[in-house]
């Protein structure tokens, strides 16, 4: 399916994209277009794929979760294959990571983690990252701003 968007559709895909919550009387009225049509667009885009879903932006610091890092992880020679799909599958389950990048470059992978404090940043590298037998390696960066243009869907 083809994923070129008209001018419509762009348009849709910028004012979703500030506001997911936006009804569809709303989007109607800010494209200038009747309601059904609107409606039948979003729809369309969500079935070619270009829409992936709709979320929920959390404010990590009322969650309690107010210290944010970036981790590199270098993952150790041999059986690559195996630790990247072990690494990743793993990681991503555990509650205080809120995204896992897959890298081509110096790191393997970047975690993007979110939590109390700078002794939970320490556990998590410890219990979650350094103790695994294939992690060769992390570097630890705290986030002191984060600003966001966009939500990516995942690559699978």
């Amino acid at each position: 399916m083809s994923t070129e968007l008209d001018p419509i559709d762009e348009r849709i895909v910028a004012l979703l994209s500030a506001d997911g919550r936006m009804t569809n009387a709303a989007l109607a009225d800010a494209i200038g277009l009747a309601p059904s049509t609107v409606h039948t667009r979003v729809r369309a885009l969500v079935d070619r794929g270009v829409i992936t879903g709709f979320h929920a932006a959390l404010d990590q610091g009322a969650l309690g979760r107010g210290l944010q890092a970036v981790i590199g992880v270098t993952l150790r020679p041999g059986a690559r294959q195996e630790s990247i799909r072990a690494f990743t599958q793993e990681v991503r389950r555990i509650p205080e990571v809120i995204q896992v990048f897959f890298l081509g470059g110096a790191d393997d992978f970047l975690v993007h983690i979110a939590v109390e404090d700078s002794s939970a940043v320490r556990r998590f590298v410890v219990d979650h990252l350094s103790a695994r037998h294939s992690v060769a390696s992390t570097r630890t960066s705290l986030i002191f701003e984060y600003h966001r243009n966009a939500v990516a869907a995942d690559f699978d």
